[in-house]
């Protein structure tokens, strides 16, 4: 019937590691991809900051009154859970 081969692997356990990088060399290139990551991060960083501007008194009202809206909005919809919770259990 169905006949069954088994490879044989012509390397020894020695010869698996010849090809094999250098652990010193992979962490050198590890470490230049951390510099790499750190350089472009600081890089977008100063640029954000370059960008941005400090908001005028209109705008900084402005953003009060929709973040204490948004949060009376929440705080309302918590009110209302917590009191049908209460009245149906």
């Amino acid at each position: 019937m169905g006949e069954t081969t088994i490879a044989h692997n012509s390397q020894n356990s020695t010869d698996i590691f010849i090809n094999q990088p250098h652990p010193q060399r992979v962490m050198d290139v590890v470490e230049e991809t951390r510099k790499q990551k750190v350089k472009r991060f600081i890089k977008e960083t100063i640029r954000v900051l370059r960008i941005t501007k400090k908001p005028s008194k209109e705008e900084y009202i402005s953003i009060v009154k929709v973040t204490g809206v948004g949060i009376a909005v929440l705080g309302t919809l918590g009110l209302v859970v917590f009191l049908g919770k209460q009245l149906l259990f």
